[in-house]
């Protein structure tokens, strides 16, 4: 196992604010003593760490979610001399864990916990968005995953679930995003504009659509696109026409809702013409 760190930065939408992701490999390395001002959530894939944290010891395994609160002196390095450890953490703003929650910042009385579903669910949107740090995708995945994990697993109580007008706040939504998929804008300006939170927003949303907005957005630049192709564009032209960040962006969005790469979709309509 080599020693390795990759930093992303993705934005919380567009022009908002940075939340950094952490892929972590490492072999031998110990870090010293240290603090963070947003919370750490951290999923192990491989080995073990040890961290030193409030006075005790935390050792990961795989499929474990770890998270550190705001300000907590703590340090880590590997469990054993023959393993290493291997994570992917990310750094949230306090905000943001608690932006579906009442009575203040969650607290996590367990540093360790066990939650499969969300597991597989963090891994997932880390990985996808460390390689596509895409602005409304970014804000519509991991403030939603982070409030589950803080509803689940902290002190804090749950917020309400029903949002009034849900129907309305969804579709005031999707137009929005509509009319604006080249520069979208983000969910948090939109919520604050309805006089909500981000994840009444969020729940509003997915309750009426089924999806969250990025994945709608997605699908509404792919129709955009399926038309562009038909006329004989090429896809790295039509991927700038209808948003995608580039053509591996389309490409990706195109075959989960088509199953074909715009380049054969193309020539097939081309063919057929």
């Amino acid at each position: 196992m080599s020693e390795q760190a990759l930093w992303t930065r993705a934005r919380l939408g567009r022009c908002g604010p940075p939340l950094d992701l952490l892929t972590a490999r490492f072999q031998r390395h110990v870090y010293a003593p240290h603090a963070h001002a947003e919370y750490t959530v951290g999923v192990c894939v491989g080995g073990s760490e040890v961290i030193d944290y409030r006075g005790g010891h935390i050792r990961t395994g795989p499929g474990s979610i770890i998270v550190l609160d705001p300000g907590e002196m703590h340090t880590g390095g590997p469990d054993t001399t023959t393993d290493g450890y291997a994570y992917r953490a990310l750094y949230a703003a306090p905000a943001l864990l608690a932006d579906g929650t009442l009575s203040g910042l969650p607290h996590f009385r367990d540093p360790v916990i066990d939650d499969p579903e969300l597991v597989t669910a963090l891994r997932l949107a880390h990985t996808e968005l460390s390689a596509c740090p895409d602005p409304l995708e970014t804000e519509s995945r991991l403030p939603w995953l982070l409030t589950a994990l803080a509803r689940r697993h902290s002190t804090a109580r749950s917020a309400p679930d029903t949002v009034p007008g849900a129907d309305h706040i969804a579709f005031v939504v999707r137009d929005r995003l509509a009319d604006e998929l080249l520069e979208p804008p983000s969910l948090a300006d939109l919520a604050t504009d309805l006089g909500l939170s981000r994840y009444q927003l969020l729940r509003a949303f997915r309750t009426t659509m089924g999806i969250p907005p990025y994945a709608w957005l997605a699908q509404h630049r792919v129709s955009r696109a399926r038309g562009l192709l038909e006329s004989g564009l090429r896809p790295a032209e039509v991927a700038t026409l209808v948003g995608f960040a580039d053509q591996a962006h389309l490409t990706r969005w195109f075959r989960r809702v088509l199953g074909v790469t715009p380049a054969a979709y193309r020539n097939s309509v081309q063919d057929a013409r």
